[in-house]
């Protein structure tokens, strides 16, 4: 399977299965579209109809290059069949792992933003905080259940995490004081709103925390209309301040700025410059998933200017790079050489089975879009996971189970796509969230793109 696409006056061509990719002439992109179903003999005539007024394509180069085609086949760099399918093992013999845990240590908040998935921190259900005993054996059971795995990662989520700071650090505590001994090195990562950072949070942070999110939606009237404390009162003018200094003092250590674009700012990507010009140089920016009558729901009105949005993002980043002054946005981070393995590829982002989610009551669910659902209740930290049917359907929760992706060119960059935004789209964890897939696409087409500027620059750009 091959994917052609031009872009920002590139020529892209795919493959796939290989993942090489290929920036070509005008001549051979046209040549690799009829290769597969056309004769050598009808390719020259058509190129020759099309470009036969042009001096630098004659016969003898439209067979060259048709030759060259064959040879990067013979290469396996295009036209390379599915190598993978066989590959989709039966996933309920995959180990039963576990790598990563979401602690909620608050459910509850000090915003009330109005697209809140986890409905103001309370996940449809009580306001409660994490105690130092539940966040404890919620760490036992990780290292317990963890195999031979070194490296663990456990997030501090909410809710809102800094309103039950003090189990935050004791847990950080109580987790490295077993490192040595159960042979384990835990990465952390605190998200938060940013209402309640002070100097200590962000010197404990700092030194302790492997990365760091910052809630921040963009310019000021977009965050403030969505992004409320319970008084009504927009947020921006109290979290911009304390976040800049939380960014700067991060140093070399990670973090990044993670907004919410909606059908009400769907030019994000003056979001993402204004956050740009505040210092912020590691930024993301998702798209609203929430119910089609939501006044803010994304259209599909709107992917025509979402998919201009993720171009003029892409030209911007490129041109920010040559004048020396970069910004990182997390959808383009691709790695076209090395990447995720193909185990990855496959088997998805690990919800349900190598990542949890933990409650403050201490049951456990397949991530945090799913806490408050009885339905994905999976056990708890005491008795461990216990619902195993439905950690076997995650286990299945693959590309290759959804009969949706077999003809996606996007397939092994997605792994499948969410989980949870299948479900919330169409009832099944194993469905597909079309919109999601539609931008998802387009900024994998983005990024590859960006790296084959910088692998091949145009001057016109």
């Amino acid at each position: 399977m091959i994917h052609q696409y031009k872009l920002n006056g590139y020529n892209i061509v795919l493959d796939v299965y290989s993942g090489s990719v290929h920036a070509v002439d005008d001549v051979a992109y046209d040549i690799i579209a009829m290769y597969e179903n056309h004769g050598a003999d009808e390719i020259v005539k058509a190129m020759l109809e099309k470009y036969g007024d042009r001096e630098d394509v004659t016969e003898e180069d439209i067979r060259q290059c048709i030759d060259d085609v064959t040879e990067l086949k013979n290469q396996k760099k295009l036209f390379t069949d599915d190598i993978y399918e066989g590959m989709a093992f039966d996933f309920k013999k995959r180990s039963n792992e576990i790598k990563a845990l979401c602690l909620h240590v608050a459910h509850t908040c000090n915003l009330n933003c109005q697209y809140c998935f986890a409905s103001q921190g309370k996940y449809n259900g009580e306001r409660a905080l994490m105690s130092f005993e539940v966040g404890k054996q919620a760490i036992d059971f990780l290292v317990a259940n963890s195999g031979k795995r070194h490296n663990l990662e456990v997030d501090f989520f909410g809710g809102e995490p800094l309103m039950n700071w003090d189990v935050v650090k004791q847990l950080v505590a109580y987790a490295r004081s077993i490192e040595k001994e159960k042979g384990k090195n835990f990465r952390f990562t605190l998200t938060t709103n940013g209402m309640l950072v002070d100097d200590e949070v962000i010197e404990f942070s700092n030194k302790e925390m492997s990365n760091v999110v910052m809630s921040i939606d963009g310019r000021k009237e977009i965050h403030d209309s969505l992004r409320k404390d319970y008084a009504g009162n927009g947020s921006y003018d109290r979290i911009i301040p304390r976040f800049q200094k939380f960014a700067k003092a991060r140093g070399d250590k990670s973090y990044y700025v993670r907004g919410t674009y909606t059908h009400n700012n769907v030019d994000f990507t003056n979001d993402l410059f204004h956050l740009a010009d505040l210092g912020f140089t590691e930024l993301s920016m998702e798209p609203v998933v929430c119910s089609p009558d939501d006044p803010y729901a994304l259209t599909e009105e709107d992917l025509p200017k979402l998919y201009e949005q993720y171009e003029i993002l892409a030209k911007d980043m490129l041109r920010r790079e040559k004048e020396g002054k970069p910004i990182t946005f997390y959808h383009y981070m691709i790695d076209l050489v090395h990447g995720p393995c193909i185990y990855k590829r496959i088997s998805g982002c690990g919800s349900g089975t190598e990542y949890l989610a933990v409650t403050p009551w201490g049951d456990l669910y397949p991530c945090h879009q799913f806490v408050g659902d009885e339905k994905y209740l999976m056990g708890n930290v005491w008795d461990g996971v216990t619902n195993n049917e439905l950690r076997d359907e995650f286990k299945l929760c693959n590309v290759y189970a959804r009969p949706e992706c077999d003809d996606c060119w996007a397939r092994l960059y997605c792994s499948g796509g969410c989980a949870a935004n299948a479900y919330h789209a169409t009832g099944s964890i194993r469905g597909t969230y079309e919109y999601g897939c539609k931008l998802f696409k387009k900024r994998m087409e983005c990024a590859i793109m960006m790296q084959v500027a910088r692998n091949m620059p145009n001057d016109e750009e």
